[in-house]
């Protein structure tokens, strides 16, 4: 006994110190990628090709310069007018940045990746709208103690382990007032993972009918969003099915436990800017 109590001496006090302080995030971390609209080079469309998810967008001015001849005002090109990045759909694999020659799509830093809707993670440039706070309503019912059911609905493991880990004394997300229910009827809402598999999406139904009201929905990875390294694969849903109303998105291939954390917070209004 009293070698355990002298090795958690030695430990110390192990929890991060986020959001008080920021997050050291690793090395190869690739966060927030950036549009540069202006580093777009005419004729090249390396980035789409190479993309395996179809996550970038290159316009067909772009893509065939001759088509400038006829564009009008309005971009009536035949389809978008701008270089567009869909951080829903992207895996963060870096590829699109290494095929781009001229520094028009590329990685940052930045961790806080989550979002309230589905059009607000469609980069066009170097800024994006954050995750908003839960209306004042939802504020007073959840602000304070929010339990979530965890939905695994096909994932790989990758983005379960990510959830998993924020349980951990390193992160401690009860601290915040967030804990993981063994059941929906114990639950405020639903953290989805994985691409909603056509095996998985009548228990996904029947776990969400179980959660009592108010409830919310959080997806989590760009499998739950828009079906990931599966979009298209005739045994998954792409992501959350369209009965679900999602509160919150949080991208990545999976998102680093610090953009999930910073999420949640930003979810519960527990973050000061």
């Amino acid at each position: 006994m009293i070698d355990i109590l002298f090795a958690r001496a030695r430990q110390g006090y192990r929890t991060i110190g986020y959001p008080k302080e920021p997050p050291a995030m690793p090395e190869l971390f690739q966060g927030l990628p950036v549009v540069r609209q202006e580093l777009c080079r005419a004729g090249c469309a390396k980035c789409a090709d190479i993309c395996p998810t179809g996550a970038i967008t290159v316009p067909a001015h772009i893509k065939n310069p001759e088509l400038l001849l006829f564009e009008t005002s309005d971009g009536a090109d035949g389809g978008d007018d701008k270089l567009s990045l869909d951080m829903g759909r992207c895996i963060f694999c870096g590829e699109c940045e290494k095929a781009c020659g001229g520094k028009a799509i590329e990685f940052t830093k930045e961790y806080r990746l989550a979002a309230s809707s589905r059009e607000a993670l469609k980069l066009t440039g170097e800024t994006y709208e954050k995750a908003k706070a839960l209306d004042e309503k939802a504020l007073r019912v959840f602000g304070r103690s929010l339990k979530l059911r965890q939905v695994s609905a096909g994932g790989c493991n990758a983005c379960e382990a990510d959830v998993n880990v924020l349980n951990t004394v390193v992160f401690d997300l009860g601290r915040f007032g967030i804990q993981f229910a063994a059941s929906p009827r114990h639950a405020d809402g639903l953290l989805i993972t994985g691409p909603v598999t056509k095996n998985m999406e009548l228990a996904l139904r029947k776990t969400w009918d179980a959660v009592p009201e108010p409830k919310i929905v959080i997806a989590v990875g760009a499998c739950a969003i828009n079906g990931g390294p599966y979009i298209g694969h005739g045994e998954t849903r792409n992501g959350i099915p369209s009965w679900l109303k999602v509160d919150l998105y949080i991208p990545g291939c999976p998102p680093h436990p610090i953009t999930i954390l910073d999420g949640l917070l930003r979810l519960l209004n527990k973050l000061e800017e």
